[in-house]
């Protein structure tokens, strides 16, 4: 690739880098916004089962998701 080239190739390549970049940090900032209204508006309090184990299933002790052991 002639040098030319090759310096239009690498400028290219980092406003593509630049502009990832900034939309990344734009998405961050609105994904971050939405999650913090909602646990502001208490859409995770309104559970019941705060105390349960979602690991595992109280009656037998087994995984959940209908996993036996077998």
């Amino acid at each position: 690739m002639s040098e030319p080239a090759r310096k239009i190739a690498e400028q290219a390549e980092e406003r593509l880098d630049r502009v990832a970049k900034s939309a990344q940090r734009k998405l961050d900032t609105i994904s971050a916004g939405q999650f913090t209204d909602k646990i502001k508006k208490g859409r995770f309090a309104d559970r019941t089962d705060h105390d349960h184990d979602h690991d595992t299933d109280t009656d037998s002790g087994t995984a959940r998701g209908g996993e036996t052991g077998r």
